[in-house]
C-alpha cells in the first residue's frame, strides 16, 4: 500500500531513467503517454511525478489523479462521467496538472482529453499498450502527444530499488545478477522472499495481460493456438525465427490455423509488450530484411515463470538483457547480416552515430584452443565491416580482451554504467 504523508506518495522508488525524459515536459500542454508492459511500474512513475511537483510547490487542489482501476473510479466509463470528476476536483490556479491511470477503461476518452490539453492543462496517461499504441489513438491525437515507453527494472534499478527498500544486497555482483537474471525486473516481485511466489505473480501477470489487454481487443478465435504461439515465441527467445517452422510445429501438434491468424497473435503480443521485435539489417544492401528476425522478451522472468526448467542459458538471457538495456536508452536496434555471418547488433543512437555489438557469455573457453575458436567466432563478423564506426564485444568475463580495434566490455559494468558505449 502507499500512503499519503502531507500530500506526497510514501515508498515510491523514483525511476530516474524516465523522470529524467519527462521531467522537460511537466509544464507542457503535450499529453505525456506512459507506455510499457503491465506491471512495470508505470503507476509509480506517475505517483513519483507527483511527488516532485510537491516537493516544487504545486499545491494540492492544482494536482489530479483518477486511477479508473482503483475503488470510487472503476464506475467511470464514459467521456461525460469522466469530465464531471475532472471538473469536481479542479482547483482554481492558472497551472493544472492531470494524472489519469488505466485510461482506457473510459470508451472514447480521447475527445475529453483533447479538449483540456487545448486549454493547456499537463496531461499525463498510462493505460492499455494494446489500445494506447493502437492505430486509432494515434489518428485522434496527433501531433498531441509525446510516448514514453517503459519497460521492467533494469539491474542497476534492481539493486538501487532493493537499497531503497533496505534489502540486502550481496557484495558479488555476479550472484545479484544471477538472481536478477531469474527472477526478473517486475518491481513488485522484490516483496516476495519465496522464488516459487514471484513465478505464481508473473504468471498472474501475464494471464492478466491476456484477459485485459488481448481479449478486450481483439476476439480470440482460437485461444489454444494463442497459447502455443505464446508458448513457441516464449521458447525460442533471441533465436532466429521462421513463420514457417512455427507453423509446421503447430501442424505436426494437431493446430489447425492460418499464417494470417498467427501472425496476428505475434502483433497481439508484440502490441501487449510481453515481445520485441528485432529485424535483420543487410550490410551489403543496406536493407532491412523481413525474415529470420528474433523476438526478445520485456524481461526474462516470463521465461522462467512459463517454464518448469529454471537452468539458466546465459548466452541468450545476457543478449535478451543487452536488447533490453539498448531499447531502454532509446537506441534503433537491428540484426547485422554480413553475408553469411550475423553481427548480433547494430545500433544507432540520438545523433545518428552507429555501434556493432557481439554478445557472448564468455570468450574463454575450456581450454586454449577453444578460447581461440569462440574468440574467432565473435571477432570474425567485424572483419567483414569496411566502416570505422565502433565495435563491441559485451560478456560475463572479468578480464579484458583487447584486439583488431575492438572494445571488450563486461556486461555488469556497462549495466551500472561503468562502462559506456
Amino acid at each position: 500500500m502507499f500512503e499519503r504523508s502531507g500530500g506526497m506518495f510514501k515508498n515510491v522508488y523514483p525511476r530516474e531513467k524516465y523522470l529524467k525524459k519527462i521531467r522537460p515536459f511537466y509544464d507542457s500542454d503535450i499529453i505525456k503517454v506512459i507506455t510499457g508492459i503491465r506491471r512495470c511500474g508505470k503507476s509509480f512513475i506517475l505517483k513519483a511525478i507527483m511527488n516532485e511537483l510537491r516537493s516544487r510547490k504545486a499545491s494540492e487542489s492544482q494536482i489530479v489523479y483518477i486511477p479508473l482501476d482503483r475503488r470510487g473510479y472503476k464506475n467511470i466509463k464514459t467521456p461525460e462521467q469522466l469530465e464531471t470528476k475532472i471538473e469536481s476536483m479542479l482547483g482554481d490556479e492558472e497551472i493544472q496538472y492531470l494524472f489519469i491511470d488505466e485510461i482506457q477503461n473510459v470508451t472514447g476518452f480521447e475527445s475529453v482529453i483533447h479538449a483540456y490539453a487545448e486549454e493547456g492543462y499537463s496531461i499525463f496517461l498510462t493505460g492499455s499498450n494494446s489500445y494506447l499504441l493502437s492505430d486509432e489513438i494515434s489518428t485522434k491525437l496527433t501531433g498531441r502527444y509525446l510516448n514514453f515507453e517503459t519497460f521492467t527494472l533494469d539491474f542497476a534499478e534492481f539493486l538501487e530499488m532493493k537499497k531503497f527498500f533496505d534489502k540486502p544486497i550481496n557484495e558479488d555482483m555476479y550472484v545479484e545478477f544471477e538472481e536478477y537474471v531469474l527472477n526478473g525486473g517486475f518491481p513488485k516481485t522484490l516483496e516476495f522472499e519465496d522464488v516459487q511466489a514471484r513465478q505464481t505473480y508473473t504468471r498472474g501477470i501475464i494471464s492478466e495481460i491476456f484477459e485485459k489487454d488481448v481479449k478486450t481487443r481483439k476476439r480470440i478465435s482460437n485461444v489454444p493456438v494463442y497459447e502455443r504461439v505464446q508458448s513457441f515465441l516464449l521458447n525460442n527467445y533471441a533465436s532466429p525465427f521462421s513463420l514457417n517452422n512455427l507453423l509446421e510445429c503447430l501442424e505436426k501438434e494437431g493446430y489447425k490455423t492460418k499464417a494470417a491468424t498467427v501472425r496476428g497473435y505475434i502483433e497481439d503480443l508484440k502490441k501487449a509488450k510481453i515481445i520485441y521485435e528485432c529485424n535483420r539489417f543487410d550490410l551489403k544492401s543496406k536493407k532491412a530484411l523481413r525474415r529470420e528476425q528474433k523476438y526478445y522478451l520485456s524481461d526474462l522472468a516470463i521465461y522462467f515463470a512459463m517454464n518448469t526448467d529454471n537452468r539458466l542459458s546465459f548466452g541468450p538471457s545476457l543478449e535478451n538483457i543487452v536488447y533490453l538495456y539498448l531499447a531502454s536508452h532509446d537506441y534503433q536496434i537491428s540484426i547485422g547480416k554480413i553475408g553469411k555471418m550475423e553481427c548480433d547488433f547494430i545500433v544507432r543512437n540520438k545523433m545518428g552515430d552507429y555501434a556493432y555489438i557481439q554478445v557472448a557469455y564468455t570468450l574463454q573457453g575450456e581450454d586454449i584452443e577453444a578460447t581461440e575458436r569462440i574468440k574467432e567466432r565473435e571477432y570474425r563478423p567485424f572483419r567483414k565491416i569496411r566502416d570505422g564506426y565502433p565495435r563491441y564485444i559485451i560478456s560475463l568475463d572479468k578480464f579484458r580482451d583487447k584486439q583488431e580495434g575492438v572494445h571488450h566490455i563486461n556486461a555488469i559494468d556497462l549495466f551500472l554504467g561503468k562502462e559506456v558505449l
